[in-house]
């Protein structure tokens, strides 16, 4: 025969924070209530389980046993709760490369989420020549499209650079319209060099010096750098869309280079649908137009 089964709850608390009033706190109820709780237990048991002192209460040598059972138990069925409260949820797995990942998704996945409630959704850093295979990952953003049999790509935007930089820069710089003063400005570069060498070219400009400047491994530090004012940068217009749009960051010039090269959001053929509405809610995301 169980006791019952409310004031063994209200026990346990206070047996394992030794305190009346922490186990109130806990429960959100009043002191008075775990005490008449606490009693009616007592009176089940026909045996005090706690020993009443001056500074509180001390659980009683014949209670431990109890204690122990219960706290042992509550911890196993809220394990076993939350297990089966997850298995009740799709999970997916999104790989993205970083530069997507910061200006795109994460800023608007909680909107998702909000509208998506029974999908939890792992977001992992993707590298850019990774395919959708390697990642072991329901859905893949990067750059490139894979042309892996089985897989879906759906191309996001364009990868076309163009010369950018921030109002704090190009304040104590003058004007920054052609080839031949943007060649005179700090150049800012991604990875290499050699795209500003690209995009001097197809100017039809040949720099009296060869570009110069810091060079950053990956495109959130190149943009961090041009946003702070530290120099020009050839950056993907569609990756800094908003950035342009809300004034950190001025287009210099419409020539662009790269522009062959694209953005892609990649999946398996067939889709679960948790995927299929994670695919379905980024592509309107960069693309409020898409459907």
């Amino acid at each position: 025969m169980l006791p019952p089964l409310g004031p063994l709850r209200v026990f346990e608390a206070a047996a394992r924070l030794a305190s009346f009033s922490r186990a109130a706190d806990e429960l959100h109820v009043t002191h008075a209530a775990v005490s008449h709780q606490i009693r009616q237990l007592e009176e089940w048991f026909g045996r005090p389980l706690f020993l009443r002192e001056k500074r509180g209460v001390r659980l009683a040598p014949e209670a431990e046993r109890l204690a122990e059972a219960l706290s042992t138990s509550l911890d196993r069925i809220a394990a076993e709760a939350e297990a089966l409260r997850l298995r009740t949820k799709s999970e997916i797995t999104v790989a993205c490369i970083p530069s997507i990942a910061t200006r795109w998704l994460i800023p608007a996945l909680r909107d998702f989420l909000a509208t998506h409630a029974d999908i939890m959704v792992k977001v992992v850093y993707a590298m850019a020549a990774q395919r959708l295979r390697e990642t072991g990952c329901d859905v893949l953003i990067t750059l490139g499209a894979d042309t892996s049999d089985g897989v879906l790509c759906r191309r996001l935007f364009s990868r076309a650079n163009k010369p950018v930089a921030s109002p704090r820069y190009l304040e104590g710089k003058g004007e920054l319209t052609n080839a031949e003063q943007i060649a005179k400005a700090d150049l800012l570069h991604d990875e290499t060099m050699t795209h500003w060498e690209q995009w001097f070219a197809k100017a039809g400009l040949q720099p009296d010096r060869t570009p110069t400047g810091p060079v950053f491994q990956d495109f959130n530090l190149l943009a961090t750098a041009a946003i702070a004012g530290h120099g020009v940068a050839l950056c993907p217009v569609e990756v800094c869309r908003r950035e342009i749009k809300n004034g950190n960051l001025v287009v210099l010039s419409d020539i662009t280079v790269l522009d062959e090269e694209s953005y892609f959001l990649i999946t398996k053929a067939a889709r679960h649908k948790a995927v299929a509405a994670f695919c379905g809610w980024f592509q309107q995301v960069v693309d409020p137009a898409a459907r």
